[in-house]
């Protein structure tokens, strides 16, 4: 794999990575337009870079977080944020390991990535419609969390579901961004660790890998930063019509070519 070729997926996985219109999704799709035939390992590798996106914006609060879970304070809004950022990560945890083949299995199935793409443009256009300013609560840390471990699924976007049931429980919209992209950090750093064993044994290119993550980390800061603006807008819906419109694509395309 070149490093143009890195590049240009950590560019989309930037852009697509925060953004709710799946990461993985359009990884998949770029990849069979390139006619790349990639390890899951250079997906995990892209998303280090946008990891250290979210621990750049989110920092303080990330150090608050830490300092509840090392001294069991969970009375306190950050100790009560860091259990339901436990709870919320138990799901994505599980099911990574035990459906870990089924997953991967899809990540070549174009047909479902377009269905999981329509299904998330259908989440984001209900959830837009749902307005609530309800405190969280732990019962909602298991909604979101087993959200995102559907989001594993490609098409399926993290940001997107996450966010989305998170307004559809009546959680006001800061929370409900917040927590979504706080839930990102276990999982992705789980899924890095879990992955990394390969580059011991393996025969991965160091040079695309660093490319990789450094484009990947600087387009994803500002895609955030977007986003941020876009959910407080009122313009969270507008992704569904792209989703759709993607998804039905990919659908038609594989079906009748």
């Amino acid at each position: 794999m070149s490093v143009i070729e890195v590049f240009i997926l950590a560019i989309i996985q930037g852009l697509t990575e925060w953004l709710p219109i799946s990461s993985s999704g359009h990884l998949v799709i770029t990849q069979q337009i390139l006619g790349l035939d990639l390890p899951l390992i250079f997906d995990v590798m892209l998303h280090i870079g946008t990891l250290f996106v979210v621990l750049t914006v989110f920092r303080k609060d990330i150090v608050e977080i830490i300092k509840a879970l090392v001294q069991r304070d969970f009375e306190t809004q950050e100790g009560k944020l860091a259990y339901f950022l436990v709870v919320g990560s138990v799901p994505i945890g599980v099911a990574g390991y035990v459906f870990r083949d089924f997953f991967e299995s899809l990540f070549g199935n174009l047909p479902a990535i377009g269905l999981a793409l329509i299904i998330t443009g259908c989440l984001l256009f209900i959830s837009e419609r749902r307005v609530g300013n309800r405190k969280m609560g732990v019962l909602d840390s298991v909604f979101i969390g087993l959200a995102q471990a559907v989001s594993i699924i490609p098409g399926i976007s993290r940001s997107g579901v996450t966010v989305s049931i998170g307004l559809l429980r009546r959680i006001d919209k800061t929370t409900a961004f917040n927590f979504s992209f706080l839930l990102s950090v276990p999982a992705i750093f789980g899924a890095t660790v879990f992955e990394s064993r390969n580059l011991v044994w393996g025969t991965v290119d160091v040079v695309p890998m660093f490319v990789g993550v450094i484009v990947s980390m600087m387009v994803g800061y500002g895609s955030l930063k977007v986003l941020q603006k876009i959910i407080f807008s009122e313009k969270f819906h507008l992704f569904a019509y792209y989703c759709w419109t993607l998804g039905l694509v990919i659908v038609f395309f594989t079906i009748y070519q």
